[in-house]
Order: structure tokens, then sequence, then C-alpha cells
């Protein structure tokens, strides 16, 4: 098993959650430490993908970590260097705006915020149904600077829905590996 210590951060984009929980059972295979992180509103809300119960305890059942699911639990990632990779899936629309207008406002831009002091690379997957629309200047925005990573996107329904992006989250653990090296997997934009 690797060694480095992988942060996983889960945010809204519910729907995604059972591909996200995948990735994060095979991040588990790969890496020793595997540390659990959710925004605030996976934390306290249930839908009709699912409790937010049922997904704390998958968290920690799939990882054996507590999940840090507040900004005082967070913070220690950067002083401390708890880190080497911090992966957020789904990064929803409303993160990856936070993330490029510098909010830290939430458990995971907060552990974004401080795993990055220390030079560290983030890798997202995203999800989001205005990817092509408002939200695409944020992503140009991330797209451009040093540390963050991508795990190759798509169009997930182009008829029904033309302004939505998500990663392949299959393809995580690639990207996340080539994080680790500095390197953004290619390629990038994926065809439908």
């Amino acid at each position: 098993m690797r060694k480095e210590r992988v942060g996983f951060a889960i945010c809204g984009s519910f729907c995604t959650h059972g591909q996200v929980l995948k990735a994060l059972e095979r991040m588990t295979e790969l890496y020793e430490t595997v540390i659990p992180i959710v925004s605030e509103t996976a934390a306290f809300t249930d839908t009709r993908f699912g409790t937010s119960d049922d997904l704390m305890e998958k968290l920690e059942e799939l990882t054996g970590h507590e999940v840090l699911c507040d900004i005082p639990s967070v913070e220690p990632i950067g002083p401390k260097g708890l880190l080497d990779v911090l992966v957020i899936a789904p990064a929803t629309g409303n993160t990856i705006a936070k993330l490029a207008a510098g909010i830290t406002d939430t458990a995971v831009t907060m552990a974004a915020k401080a795993h990055l002091r220390n030079g560290r690379p983030v890798v997202l997957a995203m999800a989001s149904n205005d990817g092509l629309a408002a939200g695409a200047r944020n992503i140009g925005e991330l797209l451009v600077r040093k540390q963050y990573y991508f795990v190759p996107f798509g169009q997930d329904n182009a008829a029904a829905k033309p302004c939505s992006l998500i990663a392949d989250f299959e393809k995580l653990p690639e990207t996340v590996d080539a994080a680790l090296r500095g390197e953004q997997l290619q390629p990038i934009l994926l065809r439908g």
C-alpha cells in the first residue's frame, strides 16, 4: 500500500455519491491513510439518495477514520502538514466557485486552503449542472492555478443537460497518482 496521506472531501451533488463512494473504496485499497472530510451540507442533509447518517457511517467504515465535518476540525491540516494530497469529489459548482474566489466558509474549502498553504496538490472530481454556463469561468480559473488537478471530465447528458459536466470517477486514482508527480492526467476533456 502507498504511504502518501490522502484527504478525501465530499460535497453535495448527492446523485453522484454512489460513484464517489466506489472511488473512495478504491483509494482505500491503494493508500494506507485516507482521511474523510465532508461539507456541512453533505454531513447533515438527508436526500432521496440517502441519509447523512448512512453517508457518515459508510465513510468511517471505509477509511477507519472519524469524519471531519467542520472548520475547526480541518484547519490543522495545513499547520500540521497532515495530508500529501486532497481530493474533492464531487467538487460541486458551488465549491469550485468558492475555491476560485478564495472563499473558505465550509469544511471542504477550509481543508483546501489549509492544505494549499503547504504547496501540495488538490484533485477536483467535478459534478456541476452549470459547468458550461455560469461555472465555466471558475473552472477556467482553477485550471490555470498551481496545485489544482482535475479528474478528466465531460458532459454527462448533453441532450437533457447541455451545461452539465461530470468527472469520470473511475479515473480518480490515476489522477491522484499524476497529481502527486505534479502532472495533470490527460486528456482532461472526455468525449461522449
